[in-house]
């Protein structure tokens, strides 16, 4: 064969794969058992799907959003090579995370959870298999059980108490002619909340006193900060899976340095819990961690050691419930502060319900039901993580018909 005719050849072997290729994934999704197929949100590119209106001037979340005027309640947009059924509506929701529980319990494979996340050791990212079972059922009964709750009532207590000790000793030295005081509250609730969740999970108790404290505290937030901006960042390897050794924009490489400080963190975590060569098993006050080698007893898990899952599950729990709990307050009292008259309303129910003489419990929630409108309107308005994390479907079902 002429070499001409062989590159040409070739040339057109390639073609044809590639529109095979694009037919498989770009073809219009069977309806399954006799249910109706839902819409394919128009303006798919090849390969690359619908990245370029996710990546467009609106943030991704009312880019979808907007969507849902022209295509409903739940309709189809392709992620690269992938997929993706996007759900606009708490009714549906609603039924997949309870008819449908079981089928989207399940998670997809990301390169920010492979490197970040011990390998899918952070069960919470794994896929639904024993694995997940096992530690999801260690967790609820260990960690977010009512019993484990009332035992650790008195850190969440003594940590508040700390924080308004602070403002109120804060506002004596530093407040002006007017008696007020600029304070900073994003940072006061970041140390606040970063407190309560280290005691209780880590057993380590933080009071920024020293210059050596300082740089322990920064080293902390900034392996944090860093982990939930990766875990956020679109990886183009992630959509277009043959594209992922190219690692565009080098945030694997990101991944990996951050995956390595994280683990120096925990595993010096885990060196501090094992002074004198073992674990303290007498004693009284257990943090998560205490708890977790209680249980493992240094038994493997799918494949990992008892290590592994206590440091991957220590930070997943910390990881959780530092950032968006921060974010939440900051939102609720920025909106209260401008809007003077509901910041007022809040403070005559505190007033009525608990008085000046003492800190509000867990008991007063109940009372407290301006409060709690209060916050759940923060949430509507500005959520934490407006787009759920990504589900993977394991079994044919229906949603929404």
């Amino acid at each position: 064969m002429d070499p001409l005719d062989f590159s040409t050849f070739g040339y057109a072997v390639v073609l044809c794969i590639t529109l095979l290729f694009l037919y498989t994934k770009f073809k219009k999704p069977s309806s399954g058992s006799g249910g109706k197929s839902p819409p394919i949100a128009a303006g798919a590119w090849p390969i690359i799907g619908h990245l370029s209106l996710l990546g467009g001037p609106k943030a991704p979340h009312e880019a979808l959003g907007d969507l849902e005027e022209k295509y409903g309640h739940a309709y189809m947009i392709w992620i690269g090579v992938h997929q993706a059924l996007v759900v606009n509506s708490s009714e549906v929701a609603k039924e997949i995370f309870t008819v449908n529980d079981m089928y989207v319990s399940s998670r997809s494979e990301f390169a920010a959870v492979e490197h970040l996340g011990y390998n899918y050791a952070i069960f919470e990212v794994s896929p639904y298999k024993q694995y997940w079972r096992k530690m999801h059922k260690i967790t609820m009964l260990e960690v977010l059980s009512n019993h484990r709750i009332d035992q650790l009532k008195k850190v969440f207590v003594s940590e508040i108490e700390g924080s308004m000790k602070l403002l109120y000793k804060t506002l004596a030295e530093k407040k002006d002619g007017s008696g007020k005081m600029l304070v900073e509250m994003k940072k006061h609730f970041s140390d606040l909340t970063l407190k309560v969740i280290m005691r209780t999970m880590v057993g380590k108790r933080y009071s920024v006193v020293t210059e050596e404290d300082q740089k322990e505290v920064l080293r902390y937030r900034k392996a944090l900060r860093d982990f939930f901006h990766l875990t956020g960042m679109f990886v183009l390897g992630d959509a277009v899976p043959f594209l992922r050794w190219l690692d565009i924009g080098g945030y694997e490489k990101r991944m990996k340095i951050t995956a390595r400080e994280l683990d120096e963190i925990s595993g010096g975590w885990l060196d501090d819990h094992r002074k004198g060569g073992r674990w303290d098993e007498n004693k009284k006050e257990k943090d998560f961690m205490d708890v977790m080698n209680s249980v493992l007893k240094g038994a493997s898990l799918a494949g990992y050691d008892a290590d592994t899952i206590n440091k991957a599950t220590s930070l997943n729990m910390i990881l959780a419930g530092s950032d968006t709990t921060t974010v939440t307050l900051i939102w609720g009292l920025s909106l209260m502060l401008n809007k003077p008259h509901i910041l007022k309303k809040a403070q005559e129910e505190l007033d009525t319900h608990i008085g000046k003489d003492r800190f509000v419990n867990e008991t007063d929630i109940g009372k407290l039901v301006y409060i709690q409108a209060i916050v759940k309107e923060t949430l509507r308005l500005y959520p934490p993580a407006p787009l759920s994390a990504p589900r993977e479907l394991s079994e044919t079902c229906s949603i929404g018909g």
